[in-house]
């Protein structure tokens, strides 16, 4: 940014929200053992809480959707309407809260109570079991704004492309982003496969094509997120399709559109090998498969740096969980 001015990150905000919430869950469990914990546990739970009352800011309730905004130096904001993964990470930060920890941690119980509704004036990060009346889970985004988020992100014109979810919606396809600031004109196009930019080498981010360890966190959130609701919470899968799915069901369609990067399609081709005809068609090469950094949204090519085994290795837990 240029002197002056700040970029509050939708991204930013929900990875520390987040980070937040695992502490939080790593603190509680540790409290069972020994209540010197206790107090670690508030802690986290009130930095989450903060948080959570910031990122209150950055929602669109027009839109129904997370933005990042810029703060100038005169005071003034402006929302950077970008429908991109900045919007949908902050539905990831949620984590279940088991009995144990809200019967058997008064003070934890009484504080995080308290922080929510006396001091933040808000409860809508808590949400309660009817059969027994304690928080079942804790989360940064509420159950309303969950179907908002959702109705985008599995939106096949939007977010959720053959391959898993696109960084940025194919909406900015034929509606890019501009932004007129400070003088200069800023551009945003959706870019499936490299980028335009010579910005990182070309590596596109958030310009639309589909990364595999944030699609792999969307369907851990979305499993954990199912363990609570169960069937209370449903959405169109497609969204416009007409076919309610639970959020357990929206996991496994994910895990099947990210597998079908790597497995024959009904023409006998690998979408990750692209147009590479020694990898599609010579007995030598086809099944020898290499794990590449990202892939283009709408074809499933394979993108970026290859043997990224890294977070691609994550591929093998989305296999092993398809075999259970």
């Amino acid at each position: 940014m240029l002197s002056g001015e700040v970029l509050e990150q939708s991204d930013g905000t929900a990875w520390m929200a987040k980070f937040c919430l695992n502490m939080l869950e790593m603190a509680l469990l540790l409290a069972n053992r020994n209540p010197v914990y206790e107090d670690v546990a508030i802690k986290f739970f009130e930095h989450f809480a903060l948080i959570a009352s910031a990122m209150d800011n950055l929602w669109d309730e027009q839109d129904g959707f997370f933005y990042d905004r810029l703060r100038t130096k005169d005071g003034s904001s402006i929302t950077v309407r970008a429908r991109s993964m900045v919007g949908l990470l902050p539905v990831f930060a949620a984590v279940e809260l088991d009995a144990s920890s809200w019967q058997r941690l008064p003070m934890f119980r009484e504080r995080a109570l308290w922080y929510l509704e006396p001091k933040l004036r808000t409860k809508n990060h808590l949400y309660y079991l009817p059969s027994s009346g304690r928080p079942g889970l804790i989360s940064l985004v509420e159950k309303s704004r969950f179907q908002r988020i959702l109705a985008r992100m599995l939106d096949e014109t939007e977010f959720l492309s053959p391959y898993g979810l696109r960084s940025l919606s194919r909406y900015h396809q034929e509606h890019p982003l501009v932004l007129d600031f400070d003088g200069r004109t800023c551009r945003l196009d959706y870019e499936p496969r490299e980028s335009h930019s010579g910005l990182f080498g070309g590596n596109s981010n958030w310009r639309g094509p589909v990364w595999f360890p944030l699609n792999f966190l969307a369907i851990e959130s979305l499993r954990h997120l199912h363990n609570f609701f169960g069937e209370d919470l449903t959405v169109e899968l497609p969204t416009g399709s007409g076919k309610r799915a639970n959020l357990d069901q929206v996991a496994t369609e994910l895990r099947r559109r990210l597998l079908g990067l790597f497995l024959l399609d009904a023409n006998g081709r690998r979408p990750a090998h692209g147009p590479n005809p020694r990898f599609q068609n010579d007995p030598a090469w086809r099944d020898s498969l290499l794990f590449y950094e990202y892939f283009h949204a709408e074809t499933g090519e394979r993108l970026g740096a290859s043997h990224q085994t890294g977070w691609m290795a994550l591929a093998a837990s989305l296999v092993a969980y398809r075999a259970r």
